[in-house]
């Protein structure tokens, strides 16, 4: 567990262990049971005046309030945001989680140099300091302890199957990587997945790389295969007007592919 994140749940711990002795001195009752986040709640978190205008300016393509209610993340979690680019959802999660979660934005060394601008500005002088860069491997997640609250993997699984070392993409373990994020979740944890769809019954090792899409029955296949449950699909951002056959980057349709949501359970 990273020192930041450490120290930051330890002060969270210290606020609400404050909070339940001044209501059980109140004598104050406290609601029983898990606070999900309805998309109210994520709604508050995207008006947070703090947001970059180039994150606003994309919201209502990618729906993150009803992403993230769908995916059920609570206030005070700890979130791992798997390929988490240049932080839109983790800015997103910081708020929503509040100051007594945590949010760590993690990367291999491929994706964190190429965000590596828009990383550095997100994060400039601690503007979000309940969450945390982390750059590693994907075959070294399995060995970190963290047992994270969920996690969200948005518009990155299909780069697991990219196998491009002249681009800086070397093949990825996927089975071990898939291992090492169930591994890191708490029992009973989300894992929140969204990506550009490809046709039924194409070659992810092809369409990965050519289209930056995949078929959704793939990942649902690997990531089962694992332990990991699917307990339900959305249709949010479902678009059958979408030609799978266009990469999910075409000009025409930025922001209007047509999209898996998957919630899955350990």
């Amino acid at each position: 567990m990273c020192k930041k994140m450490l120290s930051h749940i330890r002060a969270g711990a210290l606020a609400t262990l404050v909070t339940l002795v001044t209501l059980l001195g109140l004598g104050l009752g406290l609601a029983a049971g898990p606070v999900f986040a309805d998309a109210e709640q994520v709604r508050q978190a995207l008006a947070n005046p703090a947001r970059p205008q180039a994150d606003r300016q994309v919201d209502d393509q990618r729906k993150p309030a009803e992403v993230l209610a769908f995916f059920q993340i609570e206030p005070r979690m700890t979130v791992l945001d798997i390929f988490g680019g240049g932080g839109y959802y983790a800015e997103i999660l910081s708020y929503l989680v509040g100051d007594q979660g945590f949010v760590t934005l993690y990367n291999n060394e491929a994706w964190h140099q190429y965000m590596l601008k828009d990383l550095e500005a997100r994060l400039a002088d601690d503007r979000l300091p309940n969450v945390d860069s982390y750059v590693a491997d994907p075959a070294d997640l399995i060995n970190q302890p963290d047992q994270y609250d969920a996690a969200v993997f948005v518009l990155g699984v299909h780069d697991v199957y990219v196998d491009d070392p002249d681009n800086d993409w070397p093949l990825i373990d996927r089975e071990r990587f898939f291992k090492g994020i169930y591994k890191v979740l708490a029992p009973g944890a989300v894992l929140g997945v969204v990506d550009h769809n490809a046709m039924a019954g194409s070659d992810p090792a092809i369409v990965s790389k050519s289209l930056h899409r995949i078929d959704p029955a793939v990942i649902i296949r690997d990531l089962q295969a694992v332990g990991f449950t699917l307990e339900a699909e959305s249709q949010l951002l479902r678009n059958p007007n979408d030609d799978l056959s266009l990469p999910m980057s075409d000009p025409a349709h930025r922001w209007q592919t047509d999209r898996s949501v998957l919630r899955f359970r350990k």
